[in-house]
């Protein structure tokens, strides 16, 4: 019992430091966005504020870079899911003495360094572009085109594994009895697959936005007169950060975490209204009397959701409100009085240590003069002394 109970208590201990560890520097950043300094801190703490908040929505190259984030990632996703949808399809459907073979084809760009695919799409489409005869605005050497292209080179082979992962739970039977039926292929496709695709679909999208949002090293040798978030952050962090960038995480770690507890809400919400059903009488469900479990009822992640959107609201109304004006001012004189108390304190300690060497001066003896320094104390035997050039001559002629 006592070992069941210290490794239940092990156990705990171990998942508090993972979580620590984990989501540490997030709280703290997030932290920081509502402190007063100009630099981000969190200790020691002075004022709360939202000013970093406003700062950050008139930063025009932040603004900028999100607004080029978006962009990139809309078009990486629209070509890696329908990339790694063709790879799947294609995996699952050749020949299988190939299908190792081809599987590490398509995986290679994976390992490949993000440095080196950058590098080298920027190389590749220049050449097409040379070879085409196209000048340097072309759209070939856009940006945006060239970052699309160089993030989708490595983020279609993870839209594959998702859809493999779904691809390989689907019955073929489907497809051969409707072209059995007079469906073409196409319409096999659209009607019958697709909709069994849609879930693996929808998570390989978003699962591509997010690795094209937060991508950088491709991004920085293809970005050209479009940079994304993460090149400006990278920027910005080489010449001095403001807690604004604080703010902005702040922002993306609050909008993760409603998405997060909105599809754990909609999946507890369908398993609830299933299992309802099933339990539920014919008669209820032929009168349509059937009481479905409300939102709330049984779903944590509802209430937790239901909490964070308040949190969040809250937080917006006393920010409208808020200022944190007389409470700067007041911490900026609070300053002021101390650099200025350190400013005297140094002032007595340097007037002290000057007492200290007058006292040390006026008890001590005066020092003795020294005897001129003889022949032989230079280089050149003492024939440059003061002495020997001018009594010299007065010797020399008394004893004429």
């Amino acid at each position: 019992m006592k070992s069941f109970s210290f490794m239940r208590l092990s156990l705990w201990v171990y998942l508090a430091i993972f979580f620590a560890y984990l989501l540490g520097p997030l709280v703290i950043m997030s932290a920081t966005a509502f402190n007063s300094p100009s630099f981000p801190r969190m200790t020691p703490w002075e004022c709360l504020t939202f000013e970093w908040f406003a700062a950050l929505f008139r930063d025009e190259r932040i603004l900028n870079g999100i607004w080029n984030s978006i962009l990139v990632g809309a078009g990486t996703v629209v070509l890696s899911v329908a990339m790694g949808l063709a790879g799947a399809l294609m995996l699952t459907q050749i020949w299988p003495k190939l299908r190792a073979t081809y599987y590490t084809i398509i995986i290679a760009p994976i390992l490949i360094p993000g440095v080196v695919l950058g590098i080298s799409t920027l190389v590749f489409w220049d050449r097409i572009n040379r070879m085409l005869g196209l000048g340097a605005d072309s759209w070939l050497s856009n940006g945006l085109f060239l970052t699309i292209i160089g993030q989708s080179t490595f983020i279609a082979s993870y839209c594959m594994l998702v859809l493999v992962a779904r691809l390989q739970r689907y019955d073929t039977a489907l497809t051969e009895a409707a072209l059995d039926l007079g469906a073409t292929h196409a319409q096999a496709f659209r009607k019958v697959l697709l909709p069994f695709m849609r879930p693996a679909i929808a998570s390989a999208a978003v699962l591509a936005f997010l690795a094209s949002f937060e991508n950088y090293n491709t991004t920085t040798f293809t970005f050209g007169e479009y940079p994304t978030l993460t090149i400006e952050l990278a920027q910005k962090v080489r010449y001095g950060i403001t807690p604004a960038i604080s703010a902005l995480a702040f922002i993306i770690v609050v909008l993760t975490v409603i998405a997060a507890l909105a599809n754990e809400a909609s999946i507890r919400r369908k398993e609830l209204v299933a299992a309802a059903r099933q339990k539920a009488t014919v008669e209820e469900l032929e009168s349509g009397r059937l009481r479905l479990p409300g939102f709330l009822s049984s779903n944590a992640a509802a209430v937790a959701l239901v909490v964070v959107a308040c949190a969040t609201v809250a937080v917006v109304g006393t920010a409208s409100v808020y200022s944190p004006a007389q409470c700067i001012a007041d911490v900026q004189e609070q300053k002021r009085l101390e650099t200025e108390q350190r400013i005297q304190e140094l002032r007595r300690q340097r007037e002290l240590r000057r007492q200290e060497q007058l006292e040390q001066q006026g008890s001590s003896p005066a020092p003795a003069p020294s005897a001129p320094a003889t022949g032989g104390s230079s280089g050149f035997g003492g024939a440059f002394d003061p002495g020997n050039l001018s009594g010299g001559s007065d010797d020399s002629s008394s004893g004429n």
